[in-house]
């Protein structure tokens, strides 16, 4: 079968991987001239398969207005972008805020993540990839005991998924981030994910593609897309900028433009470009920098060791479609590194970077089949892509190869926003 996948980010990328490798014809189309450009070029580098959590949480109206006050909040809305389809995102975000919300949205988030990392490793067992990939684990960090004392929920949503966890004290930190030492003051304990891991995107992407190639994928790079073509059920084509392109099958793997283009059909997918900042500091004392990855719970801020670099992403702005770097959006994660691992990195020769995270009001990602029956999900992922990549590409494989997949679908796909 013909399939085209629309996107080349690391979402389109996998599932081009996982389709050509089942014996199917692929194209990736992707309007940059190479693979990974946007979203998953600098990404905090987590594979937070454990540390999977929706941003609609209960006490998050509380929290918003706070944040609105602080000079370093999480979270900023910029009043530039308040228009109809912010609005009207933030108020399903926040309808999903109750206890039951979600404690449904993290079962089902956890659901694909912890797939995805069974999927990761199978893939790095077969197939030669530099990434700078390491298996050591995620620290949620608490400066404060009453933060760490109110987790009790979310170890219950992780205890009954299944996911390795342990709550570690403030010795327990040290001993596995030995970098936490110079700072023994700032912080009272911790949640570990043992399985986590971490890695940049970028590469990963990248060299799988290089894979894919050698499969047999045709990538048309630099290759605008138009618009999509549809009779009935069906879709018929896409426009591009090379022309019109036919398919079998397709697979909509755009991030937070996928809504642009299934609007005209129809569909009113809800899948908002939250910006999302990152440094990347070079590497200057190893002793003093993180093993794996330290988020810190106060900013909501991680800082990802990668093997010569020191990369830094969090804090997030609604500011619609806008990619402008904000100086001032530097300084969160800016401070957290110099505050919890000073003198590691390099933070005058610190590359900035900002990119849209497509974040649905649930935080679930939209994976699977849609009412057009050739047209496919793989999108929506917020902040996860890099972490739930590799699951949902081979969940996509085998709707679209019609063989059940290996974790339950259900809540994951386009339906729940039909309704």
């Amino acid at each position: 079968m013909k399939i085209a996948v629309l996107g080349g980010g690391v979402a389109g990328v996998s599932c081009a991987w996982y389709l050509a490798n089942s014996g199917h014809e692929v194209t990736v189309i992707e309007r940059h001239e190479a693979v990974a450009d946007e979203t998953s070029f600098g990404n905090a580098g987590m594979l937070s398969f454990g540390y999977t959590s929706p941003w609609a949480a209960p006490g998050v109206p509380f929290k918003a207005l706070k944040w609105m006050m602080q000079d370093m909040a999480p979270i900023l809305v910029s009043p530039s972008a308040m228009n109809g389809r912010t609005a009207q995102w933030l108020i399903q975000m926040l309808g999903q805020c109750s206890e039951k919300a979600y404690r449904i949205n993290k079962q089902r988030m956890l659901r694909i993540s912890e797939y995805s990392r069974t999927c990761l490793d199978d893939l790095t067992r077969r197939v030669a990839l530099d990434f700078d990939h390491r298996s050591q684990g995620t620290i949620e960090l608490f400066r404060e005991q009453q933060k760490m004392d109110s987790i009790g929920a979310d170890l219950a949503s992780l205890r009954a998924c299944g996911v390795t966890h342990e709550v570690i004290d403030h010795a327990g930190c040290i001993q596995h981030e030995p970098a936490l030492a110079n700072v023994a003051d700032k912080f009272v304990g911790g949640l570990r994910f043992p399985q986590d891991g971490t890695g940049d995107c970028n590469r990963f992407t990248k060299g799988l593609a290089r894979h894919c190639a050698d499969a047999g994928v045709e990538f048309l790079l630099g290759t605008t897309i138009d618009g999509l073509e549809r009779s009935g059920d069906t879709l018929t084509g896409i426009r591009t900028s090379r022309g019109r392109i036919e398919a079998d099958a397709y697979v909509m793997a755009l991030g937070s433009y996928s809504p642009l283009l299934l609007h005209p059909l129809g569909f009113r997918l809800p899948i908002y470009p939250i910006k999302g900042y990152s440094l990347t500091l070079p590497l200057l004392d190893a002793n003093r920098a993180p093993q794996s990855t330290v988020m810190d719970e106060s900013f909501k801020v991680a800082v990802t060791r990668f093997d010569d670099r020191i990369r830094v992403g969090g804090t997030a702005e609604i500011a619609d479609f806008d990619l402008s770097l904000q100086a001032k959006r530097r300084k969160p994660t800016a401070f957290v590194v110099n505050d919890l691992f000073p003198g590691a990195g390099d933070l005058d020769n610190a590359s900035f970077w900002c990119g849209l995270r497509p974040m649905t009001p649930d935080s679930v990602p939209v994976v699977g089949q849609t009412p057009i029956r050739n047209l496919y999900m793989n999108t929506g992922h917020g902040t996860l892509g890099w972490t739930m990549s590799q699951g949902s590409a081979r969940l996509v494989t085998d709707v679209i190869n019609g063989r059940r997949p290996d974790i339950d679908t259900d809540g994951l796909s386009i339906q729940r926003y039909l309704h």
